[in-house]
């Protein structure tokens, strides 16, 4: 069944109403669904499909395409001694079985695998293209989870592909509401509160999400996934990133450093800190990892561009190197005794930011905003001798001159607001104002799990609460 995913079903369904011939790219982080998702819309269309195969040289990929026009002709054939001869055999199976009627699709999967370093696949693919295919009744389906990758040699290809993209599809993880839909589609019956918990430590991973069994709570769904010796999660992380990655290593170096500090890091910070080189490699790494999701680029308020920061997002990275790769201990209750330590309690404050950054869109609709045109950035004023510091996660400029400086809180019962920290945050907003010299309206807004216990306190100071509700709006 598929969940979610409106605007890009859609996307691919016109294309079957196209007159012209189209081709799409789909790109994801490994595990999204992308190639579920192409199967499920594209079932009935698609005459050839090629999967490549990792790590495999270009002779097996010839042979294996090869192989599958054969097993889809039923003819032995010569095996071809290039892409060029390869394509040929494509375009004589593909006459036969093209028609005026109905879209015929060609799906070739993790593409970065099939065309490996000097195969010339995309040269062949280009030419086979603009010599026949742009003139069928035809769609190509280029998918892979090297996103970096398909960008720089597919969509901004200057050869043989140049501009032949007619559609391009980044499948993200599933939000909030759509982890919340796969799992009732499923016969799930958690509280919100825990699916935020279960999404803390897998995200909105389809393939992750599939591993959580019935019958049983969010804590112990964690533990058995994430902590016993079989978990399919309890090692992902060493697989994860070599599969995408040629070199993976300087990704690693990247990912471990960005989990390492909570406000994230800049270009510079992470140079040092990740002992990576500073170059075009890691200008490299950062892009791949940002494309590919696990990364976020931000900017703080009234900085320049040099001066972003990136930050980890990927919640099952950030859960695996705080949690699961320094745990001694494994197997049942591993999580349950880990959970009610203070350490994670900390811990699961700082995911629930992360997880507020990535649900901006269900904040500016709770906030009734969702029509203005707004700007997300963090804020940062290092401490001097003359000067105070400051730090805010998150802040929302809005073109209605209002800044919502977010207080965000994640407990496991409403949030007890005193008279001592409501004079806390008079006090970060007068610093903010001072500070940034900003002329808008500052709305202090916070966003909890549960809402305020007692508001007297917040009069006068917070304007706008948010709860865990919020960000499973749709």
């Amino acid at each position: 069944m598929l969940i979610g995913r409106k605007k890009e079903i859609a996307v691919l369904e016109e294309v079957l109403e196209s007159r012209k011939a189209e081709m799409i790219a789909v790109i994801g982080r490994r595990r999204v669904g992308k190639t579920f998702l192409v199967d499920s819309i594209y079932e009935d269309h698609i005459i050839f499909k090629q999967t490549g195969v990792r790590n495999a040289p270009d002779s097996a990929q010839l042979r294996t395409f090869t192989n599958k026009i054969e097993e889809l002709s039923g003819k032995e054939l010569q095996e071809p001694r290039d892409w060029l001869d390869a394509f040929v055999l494509l375009k004589k199976y593909l006459k036969s079985h093209i028609s005026k009627d109905k879209k015929a699709v060609l799906f070739f999967d993790e593409l970065s695998w099939l065309a490996v370093p000097d195969s010339n696949f995309l040269d062949y693919l280009g030419h086979f293209w603009n010599d026949w295919g742009y003139r069928q009744n035809l769609v190509i389906v280029l998918c892979g989870s090297a996103s970096s990758w398909i960008i720089q040699k597919v969509i901004n290809d200057k050869g043989g592909l140049h501009n032949r993209v007619t559609k391009y599809l980044h499948l993200k993880p599933f939000t909030l509401a759509e982890t919340e839909e796969y799992l009732r589609a499923n016969h799930f019956t958690f509280t919100r509160y825990q699916i935020v918990q279960l999404y803390m430590a897998f995200g909105g991973i389809p393939l992750y999400l599939e591993e959580i069994k019935r019958g049983k709570s969010a804590i112990q769904n964690i533990n058995d996934i994430c902590f016993e010796e079989t978990g399919f999660l309890k090692n992902e992380f060493n697989r994860l990133y070599p599969a995408l990655f040629e070199n993976a290593d300087n990704h690693i170096a990247v990912i471990r450093a960005l989990a390492s500090k909570k406000r994230g890091l800049s270009r510079t910070e992470i140079i040092k800190t990740a002992k990576v080189p500073n170059g075009s490699s890691t200008s490299q790494v950062l892009e791949e990892l940002e494309q590919s999701d696990f990364i976020m680029a931000y900017h703080p308020y009234k900085k320049k561009k040099k001066d972003k920061l990136y930050r980890l997002t990927d919640e099952y990275s950030l859960f695996y190197l705080k949690f699961i790769e320094n745990t001694a201990f494994s197997g049942e209750g591993t999580f349950l005794q880990l959970s009610n330590q203070q350490e994670f309690k900390i811990w699961c404050g700082y995911a629930y930011e992360g997880i507020c950054m990535k649900h901006v869109p269900q904040i500016k609709k709770a906030l009734g905003v969702s029509g203005v045109y707004t700007t997300t950035y963090s804020y940062l004023k290092k401490a001097s001798a003359d000067e105070k510091g400051l730090q805010i996660d998150m802040l929302i400029e809005r073109a209605d001159r209002v800044i919502n400086l977010f207080e965000i809180k994640f407990y496991n019962t409403e949030f007890v607001f005193t008279q001592e920290y409501a004079e806390q945050l008079r006090k970060r907003i007068h610093l903010f104002m001072q500070l940034s010299k900003t002329k808008n309206h500052i709305m202090m807004t916070m966003i909890t799990t549960f809402g305020l216990k007692d508001t007297r306190y917040s009069l006068g100071v917070v304007e706008k609460i948010l709860t865990l509700e919020d960000l499973f709006l749709v």
